[in-house]
């Protein structure tokens, strides 16, 4: 069932199904907070949310599931940092890290016992920014231990609209008590590895050490492409309770420059991230990854999350 809440002057949505309750907070960035899971009279927390946040700086919570849009990670244009160029006509423009969705006002367009639907709102900064006719919408599905996320980037107008969004997960890491980082793993069938250099260009990366353990400094901030399969799963060394993220389709092979990235704050933090990508980061830079939505169509990503 959904709910609404009034909390600290803000109107929180929430959904319980089965033993799983998911928190929003759809009208701010269209993030899903927090995913919690009640079990044997424990709760474990999938997607954590800082108690203490602090919805002024909202862009800068550790917390929830930021939505990337309309690009990820630092974009730079002609080596100028947090602007693009249009590579189609050549225009640069300003972007901030990670795009403008993130803390950017939407409206609830649909939503149901198990789902939710919600329409970005650009702000004046947004629309010169990527100055397109277009309706971005995030869309939730929950069920009682996976949740699904849609973006839809709908071209309302006339010339062709890039893009290369994402998501930006905060799970929580490690959730076992008595156990650390170093007693989890990642599951990822990666073939090419690269970090996103202080120039914005890509830079290639050794493959970490298998088993890969969130133990290892070497994976955090590294992005992972040419994915064989779109299954991405992490867990414990004994392979029960896996977090499991699927990218796109049912057994869909991800395109080659389809790319999740792996990081923490520091190695205490409570979380680590695994972010799945529609490209690498400064796409519209170099190219790989980028995306372009015709007019009168419809781009989208889909990304699914569940416990196995």
């Amino acid at each position: 069932m959904m709910k609404t809440f009034e909390k600290d002057g803000r109107t929180f949505q929430q959904w319980r199904v089965g033993a799983s309750t998911f928190t929003a907070c759809m009208t701010l960035g269209a993030r899903l907070m927090r995913w919690d899971i009640a079990a044997a009279g424990t709760t474990r927390s999938v997607i954590r949310w800082p108690e203490t946040a602090d919805f002024s700086s909202f862009r800068d919570i550790r917390g929830g599931n930021p939505i990337l849009f309309p690009f990820m990670g630092r974009n730079f244009a002609d080596g100028k940092k947090f602007f693009w160029k249009n590579p189609v006509d050549g225009v640069v423009r300003p972007m901030p890290m990670h795009g403008y969705a993130t803390d950017g006002a939407f409206e609830i367009a649909e939503a149901s016992e198990t789902s939710v639907r919600a329409r970005f709102l650009p702000s004046a900064a947004a629309r010169e920014g990527y100055p397109f006719d277009y309706d971005f919408f995030v869309t939730y599905r929950f069920g009682e231990l996976s949740l699904e996320c849609e973006l839809e980037l709908v071209n309302r107008g006339n010339e062709r609209i890039p893009w290369c969004a994402g998501h930006h997960f905060y799970f929580t890491l490690p959730w076992h008590e008595g156990l650390s980082r170093k007693d989890y793993v990642l599951k990822i069938d990666a073939k090419k590895f690269w970090h996103h250099a202080s120039d914005g260009s890509l830079a290639k990366a050794d493959a970490p050490a298998a088993p890969v353990s969130f133990g290892n400094p070497a994976i955090c901030d590294l992005l992972y492409t040419k994915l064989k399969t779109n299954r991405v799963a992490f867990g414990p060394k004994n392979g029960e309770e896996n977090v499991v993220v699927r990218i796109g389709e049912a057994d869909e092979t991800p395109s080659p420059w389809t790319t999740v990235v792996t990081w923490s704050e520091s190695e205490d933090a409570p979380f680590y991230c695994v972010e799945p990508w529609m490209g690498a980061p400064n796409s519209t830079a170099h190219g790989n990854g980028l995306h372009f939505v015709e007019p009168g169509a419809t781009g989208t990503f889909k990304v699914a999350v569940s416990l196995e």
